[in-house]
């Protein structure tokens, strides 16, 4: 029995042997296999940052009174108080969520002319993770853009704006000007924009025809030519601004129609981080032959954007 068991002992050792040495081998192979996740490319993607605004401004309280008195002179005819009072208070716009959008509205009738005053805050999150909220408010920023059929800035544009010349390449100004009647890319039988005027004056609620335009005649009678007082002067058409925000444009529209209704709207958007500011000044004659003054209607609502600018940086 004694010689038996003694010579099981080499067998026994060789065995364990072969098995420590196969126990050592996989325990290699298993540390691999745990550093490695499945899709793990070695890197990991931090997600996109949040937006610099959290909150927005209540914006009746965000245009001091000089300048309601400025853009509304009909408040300062105002006879009675109380009524003032509730003018300069504003409207508020109906929104279903305060945090994301909010907006306010004044509208104001003198012996001249009845005005109309919007101000529209809009406060832009992403839910993609992959995307950040600037990203996103750019994203809508530049659809507004193209419906108001405004072409996005480019660098011969920035180079002449600079330069006061045209760059090389570029054609005269009234090749450009025509060039200019329609956004890049559009298709030319796309109507234009609601409550818009192209920039040949041929918006979607009047047309040059139904005003005498065409037979070479302004408006009321007035010669057609590039002082027509339907369309912005040169400098003032439709464009983007470059000293506002983080982008910015400017629209200006005259709707004409066979009514008695013609009225000048001013808008300007800008972006500032994750929140969009969209200014609306509407102006309308009492007499049909009156037009409202483009270069004034905009001198004032740039004068506002500055100043809703400047208190979105403090």
């Amino acid at each position: 029995m004694q010689r038996k068991a003694k010579a099981c002992v080499p067998g026994v050792a060789a065995l364990l042997a072969a098995l420590l040495a196969g126990c050592s081998s996989g325990d290699g192979v298993g540390d691999g296999a745990d550093d490695s996740k499945p899709g793990d490319t070695g890197s990991s993607t931090a997600p996109a940052q949040p937006g610099k605004y959290r909150t927005l401004p209540e914006p009746c309280g965000e245009v001091d009174t000089g300048t309601l008195d400025s853009m509304l002179p009909g408040i300062k005819e105002m006879a009675q108080e109380e009524q003032r009072e509730k003018a300069y208070e504003g409207t508020p716009t109906v929104t279903y969520d305060t945090d994301r959008r909010v907006g306010c509205n004044w509208k104001v009738e003198s012996s001249g002319a009845s005005h109309h005053l919007l101000v529209d805050f809009e406060r832009v999150v992403s839910y993609d993770g992959a995307v950040s909220d600037d990203e996103r408010a750019a994203a809508l920023y530049a659809r507004k853009l193209k419906e108001a059929g405004i072409p996005e800035p480019s660098s011969t544009t920035e180079s002449e704006e600079s330069t006061g010349e045209p760059s090389e390449g570029s054609s005269a100004s009234s090749d450009s000007s025509e060039a200019g009647d329609k956004p890049q890319g559009a298709n030319a039988d796309d109507p234009v924009p609601s409550g818009k005027s192209s920039k040949d004056g041929k918006g979607k609620k009047g047309k040059e025809g139904e005003e005498g335009k065409e037979g070479g005649n302004g408006v009321d009678g007035v010669s057609d030519g590039a002082s027509s007082p339907t369309t912005p002067p040169p400098g003032l058409e439709p464009r983007t601004l470059d000293d506002l925000g983080d982008e910015a444009f400017i629209d200006d529209a005259f709707t004409t129609a066979t009514s008695a209704t013609r009225h000048r709207t001013v808008t300007v958007v800008f972006r500032t981080s994750n929140v969009i500011v969209t200014i609306e000044y509407d102006e309308q004659p009492g007499r049909r032959t009156d037009v409202p003054d483009s270069k004034e209607m905009q001198d004032k609502t740039r004068e506002l954007a500055d100043g809703l600018s400047g208190k979105f940086d403090e």
